[in-house]
C-alpha cells in the first residue's frame, strides 16, 4: 500500500510539472526542460526550467505558472526573485520552476548542474497555447 501512494505522489509531481509548461508555453516561455530529480534529491521530485527574454515576460511566464497551479488545486510554497524578474523560482516542494531571463539562464546553466536528473521528454501537445490565457 505505501507503494502505491509513493506512485501518485509521483504522477501528481509529474503532472504539476506538465501542467507548469503548458502554463509557460502560454507567456511564449522557450527551452522548457523537466529534470527529474526525485533520485537524486531529497527535497523535491522535478525541477522545470524554462526561459524569458525580458524581466515582464519572465514575471508573466511565473505568473501564468502560478494562476494555472492555483485554479488546479496547487498553491506554492513560495516565490522568489519575482520582484527583479531576472530569475523567478515558484516552489510547489515536490516540484520547483526555475523561470530565467535568457542570459542568466546561460550563466547559472543549472541542467548541467543537476547533470545526473534524468531529462523528462515534454509531449509535443503541451506546447499549445490556450486561448483562455
Amino acid at each position: 500500500m505505501a507503494n502505491e501512494t509513493v506512485i501518485e505522489v509521483s504522477e501528481m509531481s509529474l503532472a504539476k510539472a506538465f501542467l507548469s509548461v503548458q502554463a509557460a508555453a502560454n507567456k511564449k516561455a522557450e527551452n522548457m526542460k523537466i529534470l527529474d530529480l526525485h533520485e537524486i534529491s531529497s527535497f523535491t521530485d522535478y525541477f522545470m526550467v524554462c526561459s524569458g527574454h525580458s524581466d515582464r515576460q519572465v514575471q508573466a511566464i511565473a505568473d501564468s505558472i502560478v494562476i494555472q497551479l492555483k485554479e488546479d488545486g496547487f498553491t506554492p510554497i513560495s516565490v522568489e526573485g519575482y520582484r527583479e524578474g531576472r530569475w523567478v523560482v515558484v516552489d510547489f516542494g515536490d516540484v520547483v520552476i526555475h523561470v530565467f531571463m535568457d542570459a542568466l539562464r546561460e550563466y547559472y546553466d543549472i541542467e548541467q548542474l543537476w547533470h545526473d536528473a534524468r531529462k523528462v521528454p515534454i509531449p509535443a501537445e503541451l506546447y499549445i497555447t490556450s486561448p483562455s490565457h
